[in-house]
């Protein structure tokens, strides 16, 4: 055999051996992904099997498949008239503070980003400094003034108040996409007289549509699941959030798990429901 020959064996084979290193190496890296997915995915197992079986299935079931589906803990889990209470609140609260977020956030995010404003990077800067700041933190102080001007227990100062927590993050994020936007684009708009409001009514948010439905997205997650708000300024029984709700839901069905899972999983579709359809 030439060295020409040898050579080019010797070539095949460490590449041949550089192959299949690469395949273990990937192998291996979705291998551990796909654990941790499996992980993370057993509660939502857990709690949709749950769900479907009786109280006396699942005390000799608790983690297998259902062996004859029932929709009974589902119906028991709306039949005491509380859940749907919490629901219909959690979709006002939900609803109202997501869409003011939202509308402030466009309109405080299209001046910072694409107008030339003297302040604006001193304001951006602000509200990325108040992305640090945790929510617990302004309990109290939010807390005091609410009583002071005797609005405890009402809708509207919660909504406000998740409305002030979730301004800084959504205005960051939609200064950051309304900046790609092209500005020729935007100047030739102005060229055929087009005024600030027209190009952001019809210019800016038709081509922002993925970023305003992130917003959305991420602000109705946080507002759904958020526990502590709702528990301190909405202390009446018949104002109680979804979230709220549950823990005396599970309270009072503590010895019967399958409908306390039947509960979360109807707190879990609406959810579920709004990230398919963004």
């Amino acid at each position: 055999m030439s060295r020409a020959e040898t050579g080019a064996v010797a070539l095949d084979r460490r590449t041949s051996a550089s192959i299949r290193r690469r395949r273990i190496g990937s192998a291996s890296r979705h291998l551990l992904l796909l654990t941790f997915t499996l992980l993370s995915l057993l509660p939502i197992y857990f709690m949709v099997v749950s769900a479907l079986k009786t109280k006396s299935e699942f005390t000799g079931n608790q983690m297998g498949l259902p062996l004859q589906p029932s929709l009974a803990s589902l119906t028991e889990a709306l039949a005491g008239g509380d859940l749907y209470r919490w629901l219909l609140n959690s979709f006002l609260i939900t609803t109202a503070s997501v869409l003011v977020s939202t509308a402030l956030a466009a309109l405080a995010a299209y001046p910072l980003s694409l107008m030339r404003w003297p302040s604006g990077r001193f304001v951006l800067g602000l509200l990325i400094a108040l992305l640090v700041v945790p929510p617990i933190v302004l309990i109290i102080p939010l807390f005091q003034m609410v009583v002071d001007v005797n609005q405890l227990n009402t809708y509207h100062s919660v909504i406000i108040i998740y409305t002030g927590i979730m301004l800084p993050f959504s205005t960051f994020l939609l200064c950051s996409f309304f900046a790609t936007i092209s500005r020729p684009l935007l100047e030739a708009a102005r060229l055929d007289g087009a005024g600030s409001w027209r190009i952001f009514w019809e210019i800016v948010l038709p081509l922002s549509g993925p970023a305003l439905v992130t917003v959305v997205i991420v602000q109705a997650l946080w507002v759904w699941n958020e526990v502590l708000i709702a528990v301190i300024f909405l202390q009446g029984q018949s104002l109680r959030t979804l979230m709220v709700g549950l823990t005396l839901f599970n309270s009072r069905y503590r010895l019967d798990v399958p409908v306390v899972m039947a509960g979360m999983l109807w707190a879990t579709l609406p959810m579920l429901a709004l990230y398919l359809l963004g």
